[in-house]
């Protein structure tokens, strides 16, 4: 039977939607399974890796521009194709960064979609129905257009296939209530029009989806009533010509789905394969009312195989590639697997016979010593009960609600109750999965958290996060919910254990833990080897002064002096006097409190790319940056005193995150603390530091030479008890 899978999180939707608009235009596969390009209805095209949750570029076109249609991706030329304000179309690659210089090309009638399939030549379908090669189009953009359509006839829906090593552009109209599809062949150039037949009145395909098998093009489309047709066309003989009588669409009922009181308003149909479909927006048989499902129905046994309850509005898109279900709803773009195998009656009924295989874990055998000197004359070994055992024994002695009871006892009942009800649960020899189970629990505790402030079960959230079976995306609204209850341990745990947390959520959780008064943020719990890396750090003795990491304290004064150099201050001879009595560097004192630098060093250590991060970081307040660059500044020195400030097995960022978040910090707010009075001091010390990374640099190249001559140079076999040698470098 067919199956949906756990799903996660590809991205968040833009702000504005509305019932039928999610903010996305649309979503097209790129260069592999494991690649999309997504269009938002505005300004922007994102390249996501959809394995990883992470987008790799982003290009946007200027303000007050808007893009009309879809990009594609040309796998021929390993070039996107989009078209912007209707008449241009942009044409760029992916090392491009600013779309706006990329190539464009303007063209005399407006175009409603740009079609490519892999290894095929995009193709350009004009809004009143007439269909350019892109290479024939831009050899000559202000070509004349041809009109297709009738006068009040307009384009609802489009895509293009491939069948018998031909190119297909199908694509339906509406005219004054009737709905029209049109065939166009490419190579040679051939239409053919048809009538669809009309249903109930006043009633339109809410979607269409096509598919080819068989030598024939099948066409499904869903009613608002709940019926879905199917319609098919034989691509053998394909004639006609654009002056054709339309032609009448058989067609046959495929579904005839719930649809409850009234009727659908945002609602999809998607063909998975020759025996299954797949419906977003339509209610679920035997759930109630106001509740948004994903469903795969078999249409050769009218049955529903799976079903996935989607949280938050659904606006009626879906899309698949690669046995992966893309669907907006809420404030997320989610990526749900599916699996569709070969359906037999036996198993559509569920009268198939799975074989079931009973996992019994045995009580730890403990082997004797004797047993494994002396093989098997020894005494056998003892079987000795655990303590993992015993207390599963006694979990399963006792009655033990089942996964769904405790989803349903989560809704209403008291936090002491869900509590334990939860780490029992979890405790259970017999659960097989944990990923879903945690993500099932995460999700309903998150969601009643969220709708009742006097809930909220914070040890039973760690613990969750601690079985590290849940992301960011699995729970998109759990951070969010720790900043709101100030639960900055849940917080620290998330950005340990979450990989895939989002560069926004990540400035939120700066924003906060910089904000935090220091009296708040020592009364915290937080967790023990990061806070004794910090005690640590704070309460080590200075070593010797000396150049290590490529900066030394007797080398900041020189810096700063070259900094301000003509024009700035000059290094007085008291001043000199001063720096010989005491070598201290400036801000060797922490400039937050103890827990406070911890939650920060958690924000260093989490994972980013720049291009998404920084406008995020342009959020912050002038003093919010300061304070944050202060103490980046306090851990550079920390680090370039002491000779290893790391250690092992504790949490500790390395100086080259540190140096990577001044860097990002001083692009998002360069201009500000320029003309900020009170960072002045801090620009010429990060600027000194610099110039040190950039010595030590230097000084590495030098002795890269000497190195390689080191490793080219063949040791001796026998050198004997010791050996003398003399090597000469130069």
């Amino acid at each position: 039977m067919a199956a949906l899978y756990e799903g996660y999180t590809l991205c968040g939707l833009v702000p504005g939607q509305t019932l039928t608009n999610s903010g996305i235009q649309g979503i097209e596969a790129e260069r592999d399974s494991d690649h999309v390009v997504v269009t938002d209805s505005t300004r922007s095209v994102t390249l996501y890796k959809v394995s990883d949750q992470k987008p790799l570029s982003s290009w946007t076109v200027k303000q007050g521009q808007t893009l009309t249609c879809p990009a594609v991706y040309n796998s021929q030329t390993k070039e996107y194709v989009v078209v912007s304000d209707n008449k241009v179309i942009r044409i760029w690659k992916d090392e491009d960064i600013l779309l706006d210089k990329a190539f464009k090309a303007t063209v005399s009638s407006d175009v409603w979609r740009v079609h490519c399939l892999p290894g095929g030549e995009p193709v350009v379908l004009f809004q009143r129905g007439a269909v350019r090669l892109l290479d024939s189009l831009l050899s000559a953009p202000q070509q004349p257009i041809e009109e297709v359509l009738a006068q009040e006839e307009s384009i609802r829906w489009s895509t293009n296939i491939v069948a018998d090593s031909q190119q297909f552009v199908i694509f339906t109209t509406e005219l004054k209530g009737d709905s029209f599809l049109y065939l166009h062949r490419l190579n040679p150039n051939t239409l053919q029009r048809y009538r669809l037949e009309r249903e109930e009145p006043g009633l339109s395909p809410l979607s269409f989806s096509a598919s080819y098998r068989d030598k024939h093009i099948c066409l499904l489309y869903l009613y608002p009533n709940g019926h879905v047709y199917q319609s098919v066309i034989s691509v053998r003989g394909l004639g006609g010509d654009e002056g054709a009588q339309a032609l009448p669409l058989p067609r046959s009922l495929l579904l005839g789905l719930p649809v409850g009181e009234g009727l659908l308003e945002a609602a999809s149909a998607q063909v998975l394969d020759e025996a299954h479909v797949a419906v977003v927006g339509v209610p679920h048989p035997s759930a109630g009312a106001g509740k948004d499902f994903l469903c795969i129905w078999n249409t050769n046994f009218q049955t529903l195989q799976a079903g996935k309850e989607m949280a938050g509005k659904i606006y009626g898109q879906l899309w698949t590639f690669s046995n992966k279900l893309f669907i907006p709803h809420g404030k997320t773009l989610s990526v749900i697997p599916y699996e569709c195998p070969k359906s037999s009656l036996a198993s559509a009924l569920g009268k198939l016979k799975q074989a079931k295989t009973e996992e019994f874990k045995a009580p730890t055998c403990v082997p004797s010593w004797n047993n494994i000197l002396h093989g098997d004359k020894a005494q056998p070994s003892r079987t000795v009960e655990t303590r993992k055992t015993r207390t599963n024994r006694k979990t399963q002695s006792a009655p033990s609600l089942t996964v769904d009871q405790v989803l349903e006892f989560i809704k209403t009942a008291p936090v002491e109750e869900v509590q334990r009800e939860v780490e029992g649960l979890l405790s259970r020899a017999d659960i097989q999965d944990l990923q879903p189970l945690v993500g099932q629990l995460a999700s309903m505790l998150v969601s009643r958290s969220l709708a009742d402030p006097a809930f909220y079960t914070p040890s039973t959230l760690a613990q969750l996060v601690h079985t590290q079976s849940l992301c960011h995306s699995v729970c998109p609204d759990l951070v969010l919910l720790a900043l709101e209850r100030r639960d900055f341990f849940l917080c620290q745990l998330c950005l340990q254990f979450f990989p895939d947390i989002p560069e926004a959520v990540t400035c939120a959780c700066l924003k906060a833990f910089i904000s935090m008064p220091d009296t708040e943020a020592e009364k915290l719990s937080l967790e023990p080897d990061s806070v004794s890396f910090m005690e640590t750090l704070i309460a080590r003795e200075r070593a010797p002064v000396g150049l290590q990491n490529g900066f030394s304290p007797t080398s900041t004064d020189q810096d700063c002096s070259d900094a301000l150099g003509g024009g700035g201050r000059v290094v007085t001879k008291a001043g000199e006097e001063d720096k010989e009595k005491s070598s201290t560097p400036p801000e060797t004192i922490c400039p937050v409190g103890l827990h406070k630098a911890v939650l920060l060093n958690e924000v260093l250590l989490t994972a980013y790319s720049d291009t998404f991060l920084l406008p995020h970081l342009k959020d912050l307040s002038s003093q919010h940056i300061v304070l944050f660059l202060q103490y980046l500044q306090f851990l550079y020195l920390k680090y370039s005193q002491d000779a290893s400030p790391q250690m092992h097995g504790l949490r500790s960022p390395s100086l080259t995150q540190i140096m990577d978040w001044v860097c990002m910090v001083l692009d998002a707010h360069f201009t500000v603390l320029v003309m900020t009075p009170e960072a002045k001091g801090l620009l010429v010390n990060l600027h000194s530091f610099v110039k040190s990374q950039v010595r030590l640099v230097s000084e590495l190249g030098k002795i890269e030479g000497s190195l390689q001559e080191l490793n080219k140079m063949k040791a001796k076999k026998d050198v004997g008890q010791y050996s003398i040698e003399i090597i000469e470098l130069f």
